[in-house]
C-alpha cells in the first residue's frame, strides 16, 4: 500500500467516526510519513498517525492502532488546548513538525488551518529550533530523575529507557527532522553522517547499551519478546495508553518491523523498540496474568535488559547518570548541527 492510499483510508475512518463527534475541533496527520509523497510505498511495519482534535478537557483513552480499509492507523485524541497558540506548538519538539507542512485532514472551524500556516511560517526560524532543542533536553533530564527504585524492574526500565532514547530527538530536532519514536536511532545515524559526527552514533549506542549487540543476540531477544507480546496479548485486559501497541494488529509492528530491521544489518537499531514492547508486555502482565505466568516470562525480559548492561536498580541510577554527563556533549554538537543546517533561517548564536 502506499502513502496516499493510508493517507485516504486514514481520512475515511476520521469522517465516519470522528467527525460527529462532541467537541470534535479538527484531524491531522502526524508522524514518520507527514512531508512524504503519496506515492511512496508504506513499510508492512508503518503506521500512518492521526490527531483528533477536540474541546474536550479529557479527551477520551486513544483508540490507538486499528485496521481500516486495509491500513494499520494509530489514533490519538488530544485536547485544542494542548495546541492553542502557534508559540506553544513551535516551542514543542513532539508538536511541531506535524504542522511543518500542510497535515490537515478535517478542519470545520478553521482553528487548525490559522494554526498550521503560522507554524509553518516560523517553523526553521533558529530562535525556535533553538527552543525544541531545549525541550527535549529538559525531557531527558526529568524523566531520568522519576526511577523509582522501588518500583517493579520493567517500570524502572521503562522510566531510562525512554530519556535515554530521547537524545536521538536532540540531534533530529536540530537537522529539522521527524524526532520518530520506533526508528529513531535509524534517523539519527542518517543524520550523523550527514553532519559528519559518525562516532558519535556509537557513543549513543553506548548510553542505550546496544553497541556490542550481535544480530544472533538480537534474534534470540526477539524470540523471547514474542513468546512474551503473544501471552501479553491474549490476557489483557487492563486499560493503558499502550493498549493498543500490544494487539494481534499491532504485531506487525513490533514483532515484524524489529524482523525486518534485524535482517536489514540494523540489529541493534531494532534493541530501542524491542525493549520498550517488551517493559510494555509486562505492566499488561503484572495488571492482568497469574503469578505464575509473569515469572515465566520475567526471566526472558532479563536476558535482554542483562545484555544491554542493566542488572540493579544501582546499575541503572548509574546510567542514568552517565547520560546526564553526556548531555554537554551532545548538546554541544545539536548547536554545531543547528548552526550548519542550511535549511535554519537566522544566523548568530542564542
Amino acid at each position: 500500500m502506499n502513502i496516499g492510499s493510508a493517507r485516504a483510508a486514514a481520512a475515511d475512518w476520521v469522517m465516519r467516526y470522528a467527525a460527529g463527534s462532541p467537541g470534535y475541533v479538527g484531524a491531522y496527520f502526524s508522524g514518520s510519513t507527514v512531508g512524504k509523497p503519496d506515492h511512496d510505498e508504506l513499510a508492512p511495519a508503518s503506521d500512518i498517525d492521526v490527531v483528533i482534535v477536540t474541546d474536550e478537557d479529557s479527551p477520551r483513552l486513544k483508540p490507538g492502532k486499528l485496521i481500516h480499509q486495509d491500513a494499520l492507523l494509530e489514533v490519538t485524541y488530544m485536547p485544542w488546548e494542548s495546541l492553542g497558540t502557534p508559540e506553544r506548538v513551535l516551542g514543542s519538539y513532539h508538536l511541531a513538525g506535524s504542522f511543518r507542512v500542510d497535515s490537515l485532514i478535517s478542519d470545520p472551524s478553521g482553528r487548525l488551518r490559522r494554526l498550521q500556516s503560522e507554524v509553518s511560517r516560523q517553523f526553521a526560524d533558529r530562535t525556535w529550533v533553538v527552543r525544541r532543542c531545549e525541550h527535549v533536553r529538559q525531557r531527558i533530564v526529568d524523566g531520568l530523575r522519576t526511577i523509582n527504585p522501588a518500583s517493579a524492574w520493567h517500570e524502572q526500565v521503562t522510566s531510562w529507557l525512554f530519556p535515554t532514547g530521547v537524545t536521538t530527538h536532540m540531534l533530529l530536532v536540530a537537522a529539522l527532522r521527524n524526532p520518530t519514536v520506533r526508528l529513531r536511532y535509524t534517523a539519527v545515524h542518517d543524520v550523523l553522517k550527514q553532519y559528519g559526527q559518525p562516532d558519535l552514533y556509537e557513543e549513543l549506542l553506548q548510553l542505550l547499551g546496544c553497541a556490542q549487540m550481535t544480530p544472533e543476540q538480537a534474534s534470540g531477544h526477539l524470540d523471547g519478546l514474542a513468546r512474551t507480546f503473544d501471552a501479553a496479548a491474549k490476557v489483557a485486559s487492563t486499560p493503558f495508553f499502550f493498549s493498543s501497541d500490544i494487539t494481534a494488529a499491532a504485531r506487525r509492528v513490533a514483532i515484524d518491523g524489529s524482523q525486518a530491521l534485524i535482517q536489514s544489518g540494523s540489529h541493534r537499531e531494532a534493541v530501542f523498540w524491542m525493549t520498550a514492547t517488551y517493559a510494555r508486555c509486562h505492566f499488561i502482565l503484572a495488571a492482568d496474568a497469574p503469578p505464575e505466568m509473569q515469572q515465566k516470562y520475567l526471566p526472558l525480559f532479563e536476558d535482554l535488559t542483562r545484555d544491554l548492561g542493566l542488572s540493579s536498580s544501582n546499575n541503572l541510577h548509574e546510567r542514568a547518570a552517565d547520560v546526564l554527563r553526556y548531555l554537554p556533549k551532545l548538546w554541544k554538537i545539536t548547536m554545531a548541527i543547528v548552526d550548519a543546517n542550511p535549511e535554519v533561517k537566522g544566523s548568530g548564536r542564542l
